[in-house]
């Protein structure tokens, strides 16, 4: 039987290209969002940068800090509706573009009126790709036990990269100085778009257009709005591992090592606790093994002990047992807040969601100024007792939060139903 060949130099016809499967995507997605906060320079060193390698004092770092954080609460509303409306792959692609711009500017500046202006706009790109990696894992993932173990992995791999930047990154600085750290970033930041260009599909258009759930409904949720008041409460702690912590080790005159050594410390205690404590708040089955609501107030009380005890040290040694004791209560929270998007966000409003929670911890990056001028009035005891204020504040939500969990919310106009029942 003859059989025919294309002629010699013609091009092959391209093969089909095969879509990932469920596992591959976020299995890159953590790996990614992993990269990018490992690779978080700009975040952990900008207070640093300020007041130390650009010489203009802790009272500008914290002033940048919070600059960051204003951008960083816009900037969740935006990635949250891009994600929604264009969907993940575009979304990433395009706001991971925006982020290394903003890391590569930031290594050519020094001047103060420009590093805080190039502060907000950090604040309104870094933290973009939350609500589409959170949208892909609900829109995979079948089970909620599934969707929280996924978006536990997902805040796993946050801490770690974000304890292995302070780690490594503290090493390098003192050694190479800041800009290096800068460009890595901005790298970092590309890498990511390229992973998502690769395993994210494009948005394929239904009848049922996601931009139909807006944030005025969204914010109409009960639940959403108490546990937003929670992780406010909470991450004004989780965050003063980053923020809180480089304004007073600065203020005790020790080097970015030391602020490496006790994130470094941090990075092993997450390492070593997240599998068993996981496992003991998930387990293995398909439904979640307790109630959301009092796995955040215990991980809301956890960080602000394990805050405020920072707050009082001077040494290294005390800051990395400091570093440490937090561990299980970021652990707690991370639990708590993927089973909340996992359980509670509508079809096509998992950015929106995810965004509001994003912005919650977004605004819990704001104090750094606030602390500063309470080092200046009140020194530490008064920084130790704001810290531990908000714990309570977000443990006090969690009580009205497991109410609105148990009361299905009514349907909003033209959006899905919120019916939410207590697992």
């Amino acid at each position: 039987m003859a059989t025919t060949h294309p002629p010699v130099g013609a091009p092959r016809p391209a093969r089909p290209r095969t879509a990932p499967s469920t596992r591959t995507v976020i299995t890159a997605l953590i790996g990614g969002t992993l990269l990018l906060k490992a690779a978080g320079f700009c975040w952990d060193f900008l207070g640093y940068y300020i007041a130390d390698g650009a010489g203009h004092g802790t009272t500008a770092a914290g002033a940048g800090l919070t600059l960051f954080g204003i951008g960083w609460c816009a900037g969740q509303a935006l990635s949250g509706a891009l994600t929604d409306r264009l969907g993940q792959r575009t979304a990433l692609t395009l706001l991971m573009s925006l982020s290394a711009t903003a890391c590569f500017a930031l290594a050519l500046t020094r001047s103060l009126p420009a590093l805080l202006v190039l502060s907000l706009f950090l604040g309104f790109t870094m933290e973009s790709q939350r609500p589409a990696v959170s949208a892909t894992i609900n829109d995979s993932i079948t089970s909620e036990a599934g969707r929280t173990r996924a978006q536990g992995w997902v805040y796993w791999s946050m801490n770690v990269g974000i304890a292995l930047c302070g780690g490594l990154g503290g090493y390098l600085a003192h050694n190479y100085g800041y800009r290096l750290l800068f460009v890595a970033n901005g790298i970092a930041c590309i890498v990511f778009a390229l992973i998502a260009r690769r395993v994210l599909a494009p948005q394929v258009r239904t009848a049922v257009r996601p931009e139909a759930l807006t944030y005025r409904q969204v914010l109409a949720d009960p639940s959403l709005r108490w546990i937003t008041v929670a992780a406010v409460g909470a991450m004004v702690c989780a965050y003063g591992l980053v923020s809180v912590l480089p304004l007073v080790m600065t203020q005790d005159k020790l080097p970015p090592t030391s602020y490496g050594t006790a994130m470094i410390a941090n990075t092993v205690a997450v390492l070593v606790l997240s599998p068993p404590l996981m496992r003991f708040l998930i387990g293995r089955d398909e439904e979640m093994r307790y109630p959301l609501a009092p796995i955040l107030a215990v991980g809301s009380l956890i960080l602000g002990a394990g805050m405020a005890f920072a707050a009082l040290q001077h040494t290294t040694m005390g800051y990395s047992i400091a570093a440490i004791l937090i561990v299980p209560g970021e652990i707690f929270y991370s639990v708590a807040i993927g089973a909340y998007v996992s359980k509670a966000a509508p079809p096509g409003a998992t950015g929106r969601y995810q965004a509001v929670l994003s912005a919650a911890t977004a605004a819990a990056s704001l104090p750094p100024l606030g602390i500063a001028l309470a080092l200046d009035l009140g020194g530490r005891p008064l920084v130790a007792a704001m810290l531990a204020l908000s714990a309570l504040t977000a443990a006090a939500a969690c009580r009205p939060l497991a109410r609105t969990l148990r009361t299905p919310a009514a349907p909003t106009p033209a959006a899905p139903s919120l019916d939410k029942e207590q697992a």
